[in-house]
């Protein structure tokens, strides 16, 4: 398998010019929160011969190929197994008490989207895992099969903002009383059939249950929640951290934790800021940043990308 050929990291040159300052001294530590198969990863290594990179990813598929593909960079690189809210456990572990920067790519990976039996994509005939972790957890098989009608309608409305939830629900339901829903393709089938033809027409009708069952499979809003403040909490002033979202439930979780990092706490109407309540973090970009149109004509999956990216201007108190 050619890396290049199935990964093609997203928004490479603008993460590394983002996150350029707080790696130009020799020691500095960049966390790879979501390593993948170690694209970004790798060209950081290069471009900045003097820094250490702490690889995170729960995806040990991903964890392996990323090894294989950095073992030149030698004892510079440590690869932890863990969520992305582990980043401050993963640096502990490793005898490190700060990241200088903090790269997210977040989403689902390149090897788990074109890997056809992981499960994730509506457009290949597979068994319905979608676990980023395939050791541990609940898979999306189990939750066609187990969830009421309810709790479907729930996930598809809340992390796929589907119109049809209440529909997709009810035939899942009744579909499963007839066999068991264990593969993509099945469920594929259910949905189409439970999709109107005007609706059909405006985006495949497994698109966004798909997303849906992902994000509930691996918790992915409520880590990202916790990941997020917890990671900025290791960067020292100066530390930096890029975040890249492809949807917009990651980008508002984002958004809101960038927000609250860089406002003030002062109370209003005090005349006289107080040093303990500036702002703690400044913002890099302004809103989300898009890919360029020549990138998204190269790479596909850069188009729905939104980059935020922040910088610690301040010691918490």
């Amino acid at each position: 398998m050619n890396l290049r050929d199935i990964h093609t990291p997203v928004l490479l040159d603008r993460c590394i010019d983002l996150l350029a300052p707080a790696l130009a001294d020799d020691g500095a530590v960049l966390v790879d929160a979501t390593l993948g198969m170690g694209g970004h990863a790798e060209a950081f290594l290069e471009r900045f011969p003097g820094i250490r990179l702490v690889g995170l990813d729960r995806d040990t598929d991903a964890l392996r190929i990323a090894g294989e593909r950095l073992a030149r960079f030698g004892d510079r690189v440590i690869l932890v197994h863990t969520v992305y809210d582990g980043l401050a456990e993963a640096l502990s572990g490793a005898g490190i008490d700060h990241a200088d920067g903090i790269l997210f790519d977040l989403g689902v990976s390149s090897l788990q989207l074109d890997v056809a039996d992981r499960g994730f994509a509506y457009s290949q005939d597979a068994p319905l895992d979608m676990r980023m972790d395939q050791t541990a957890g609940t898979t999306a098989a189990d939750i066609i099969a187990e969830y009421g009608e309810g709790d479907l309608r729930r996930i598809f409305e809340r992390y796929g903002e589907e119109k049809l939830a209440g529909r997709y629900a009810r035939a899942i339901i009744a579909a499963r009383s007839e066999a068991p829903i264990d593969r993509s393709g099945r469920l594929v089938d259910v949905l189409v059939a439970a999709t109107p033809q005007a609706a059909q027409r405006t985006g495949h009708p497994a698109k966004r249950v798909f997303q849906a069952l992902r994000i509930e499979v691996n918790r992915e809003l409520s880590v990202l929640e916790r990941a997020i403040p917890d990671a900025m909490a290791t960067l020292p002033v100066g530390g930096r951290i890029v975040v890249m979202s492809y949807q917009s439930l990651e980008d508002r979780l984002v958004k809101h934790a960038f927000a609250d990092a860089s406002r003030s706490t002062a109370p209003r109407g005090l005349p006289v800021e107080l040093p303990e309540h500036a702002p703690r973090f400044r913002l890099l970009v302004k809103g989300a940043e898009l890919a360029a149109d020549d990138e998204r004509a190269r790479n596909p999956r850069a188009t729905p990308v939104r980059l935020r990216a922040a910088e610690r201007v301040r010691e918490a108190v």
